[in-house]
């Protein structure tokens, strides 16, 4: 028997995370490949799971503690027979935000920074008040930022005091009972302010049956932003067709000719591949505003977000470098990461560095959409159900299979006139792949 050091592994970007829950305790038997911890970014929460099995006999985090890469979680007494994997790897269980529900680059700001007025109580309203550095996580802490709220006037519910997502919202349905006007919300932009109304706080039990359902931990996460997103972006939504017959069926034929790799050919690999051209003709939609709101940053890389559908939500691995990979490459890394996200296993740095999002609800159904823009990017697509439609040659009707495409822009980047051409373009790159090629 021998003790075995179980450190932190490689957590991609992040610098230091805070521990918010440990799953085992002094005396526990565990298997390698368990969690241990979670740990939670402004981001992502992330599992750190054990490199070994055995029995914990000391743990050196606790509640609350920043860790890093490197950092010991606990000591481990491994028998011989154990099986151990190495290097360990944290995996992600509730990224924060997509282009529905993922977490957008961190790299670059897509707008001035919003500061809204402190939210506070007046005077005849008796707030509890903790003294000293409030007990929150990260996420939390940059919900309250967005609301205005101070956490220093929120009492926490959570072990030992900490401050949860339900303790910030009652604080400010607090405020809003008493009658205290909303503060306005500042854009970024000179002269242009909105004051919002209170939100309506309804006793709807009055009106008949109701249940309590909280909303899933991605949902909490992710919500900040989208609102963020929504508010700050002014979107455009452009509607385009693209007849993907011929695509279709070159899709089916390259199917059977592949049947015996493994690799399946899908509507939306060849979809991220036409968005390359289509981002190379037009390099803006392929960039970031700076911090500032004055400049263009345009990305020389292509790595392409797409919305995978999760028990826990939608979110957003990304393809690295699109425009160096095949179709079947493409194929072939979409199945695996969509596979690793349905289990909760995406690392930090799979869901990173997008500079476009791709949110194709084609399988499901519907005509169209309009996504929200997944800042700090400029644009998102949206992929509806393809269906046959009688289409006009010139001389007769013919069916043709037509995919619904839904373009979002930020209209402080893109104007309507270079929307529209994106779009029409890459429906005629999909109309004909041969078009990537010129």
């Amino acid at each position: 028997m021998s003790l075995i050091e179980i450190k932190v592994p490689d957590i991609g970007d992040f610098k230091e995370v805070e521990v918010i829950e440990i799953l085992v305790k002094v005396g526990d038997t565990v298997k390698a490949e368990q969690s241990l911890i979670t740990v939670e970014s402004d981001k992502a929460s992330m599992e750190i799971p054990s490199s070994h099995a055995g029995v914990v006999k000391e743990l050196k985090i606790k509640l609350g503690d920043k860790v890093a890469e490197g950092s010991i979680v606990l000591m481990l007494e491994a028998s011989a027979s154990a099986n151990t994997r190495s290097p360990a790897t944290a995996v992600a269980s509730t990224p924060a935000t997509s282009s529905l529900t993922t977490p957008a680059p961190t790299s670059v700001a897509a707008a001035p920074e919003v500061k809204p007025a402190p939210v506070s109580l007046p005077a005849s309203v008796d707030v509890p008040v903790q003294h000293g550095k409030s007990h929150a996580s990260p996420s939390i802490r940059k919900f309250a930022r967005e609301l205005g709220v101070d956490l220093a006037q929120v009492q926490g519910s959570g072990p030992k005091g900490r401050v949860v997502l339900e303790d910030v919202q009652g604080f400010v349905k607090g405020v809003m009972r008493t009658g205290v006007s909303a503060s306005p919300v500042t854009s970024g932009v000179s002269g242009g302010g909105m004051s919002l109304l209170p939100w309506p706080s309804l006793d709807f039990s009055k009106f008949g049956s109701t249940e309590l359902l909280p909303l899933s931990r991605i949902k909490k996460i992710s919500g900040p932003n989208l609102h963020r997103n929504w508010v700050m972006i002014p979107h455009v939504t452009q509607f385009e067709e693209a007849d993907v017959t011929d695509l279709e069926e070159f899709r089916k034929q390259s199917n059977d000719a592949l049947a015996k790799s493994g690799v399946k050919l899908t509507m939306l690999a060849f979809v991220i591949k036409a968005s390359v051209a289509a981002l190379k003709k037009f390099p803006a939609f392929n960039a970031s505003l700076d911090a500032a709101g004055e400049n263009l940053i345009l990305k020389h890389y292509y790595h392409i977000g797409f919305a995978a559908d999760t028990p826990n939500g939608l979110v957003v691995p990304v393809i690295k470098n699109a425009d160096q990979k095949g179709i079947a490459e493409i194929a072939k890394e979409m199945a695996e990461l969509s596979a690793q996200a349905r289990e909760g296993k995406l690392k930090p740095a799979d869901m990173q560095g997008a500079s476009f999002t791709i949110s194709s609800l084609g399988g499901i159904g519907g005509t169209a959409f309009t996504p929200i823009i997944n800042a700090p990017e400029v644009a998102i697509l949206g992929l509806s159900k393809s269906s046959i439609k009688p289409v006009w040659d010139g001389k007769q009707f013919l069916p043709k299979l037509m995919m619904p495409l839904s373009l979002s822009y930020d209209h402080r980047v893109i104007d309507g006139a270079m929307g529209a051409r994106f779009a029409v373009y890459l429906a005629e790159v999909l109309a004909d792949m041969r078009r990537t090629l010129l």
